[in-house]
């Protein structure tokens, strides 16, 4: 089997399970470390000449990350793609699933199995926080109704104050994401990577928790440590 991936996700789920499966990922496919096969562009404008001639068996993609017009140009010179939806926790496992499932892993992995517990096992949240999520700073925007990174945060205690905001990613005024006032502001480092000197001088006087992006927006071997490394993060910017 020869697969293409165009996710960091399930590059990353990939390359764990099967290795040698991989032939082509994108630029920004940089789990594992040491992953060496042929980089076919960005997850939005990937070089689709670039992955025919790689003559996969199979390009795995996601509705969100890709854009359909790439998508079709692959499918109309007759690859085979399938596109994942990875909108909560429980979605996400039952699309690695079917995922590895479609890339010739003969078994479930034991790592799916553990991160699948640790999600199991994460006790409900004695109390609930709520945060505002940027995830894009020029201009800024936030996370909004339906995102996977908002499910991981609700399962943690956290509700983002734009959750029912008609637009999945809105854009929002700096001065009305201060105004909300809200207990906390989760600033992760992708896709924007925000830091400490350019994510918390821009709310002053609220709490702010750094965290990772690979654990926030990740759906891949990083599920099994998500729970204990955010809820880390969270607690420390939170006391």
């Amino acid at each position: 089997m020869r697969v293409v991936s165009l996710v960091p996700s399930l590059t990353e789920a990939v390359a764990v399970t099967l290795p040698g499966a991989l032939v082509g990922a994108t630029d920004w496919c940089s789990h594992p470390a040491d992953l060496d096969v042929t980089r076919i562009g960005g997850t939005k404008n990937p070089d689709t000449d670039r992955v025919l001639a790689l003559a996969p068996d199979l390009v795995i993609a996601n509705e969100e990350e890709n854009r359909a017009p790439d998508l079709d140009a692959l499918r109309a010179a007759g690859t085979e793609v399938l596109v994942t939806e990875v909108r909560t926790v429980p979605q996400a496992f039952r699309e690695l699933d079917r995922v590895l499932t479609a890339c010739g892993a003969p078994s479930r992995p034991r790592w799916l199995d553990e991160a699948e517990a640790a999600w199991a096992a994460l006790p409900q949240p004695a109390s609930r926080t709520t945060a505002v999520v940027p995830v894009w700073r020029r201009p800024w925007m936030v996370l909004g109704r339906d995102t996977f990174a908002g499910d991981v945060l609700a399962r943690l205690g956290v509700d983002h104050l734009y959750a029912a905001h008609p637009d999945r990613y809105p854009r929002v005024p700096l001065d009305e994401l201060r105004a909300a006032r809200p207990d906390l502001v989760v600033l992760p480092d992708e896709p924007y990577r925000f830091t400490a000197d350019d994510g918390p001088e821009a709310f002053p006087g609220l709490p702010c928790a750094l965290v990772g992006g690979r654990h926030l927006t990740w759906y891949g071997p990083s599920l099994a440590e998500a729970p204990r490394v955010l809820a880390k993060a969270l607690r420390a910017a939170h006391r």
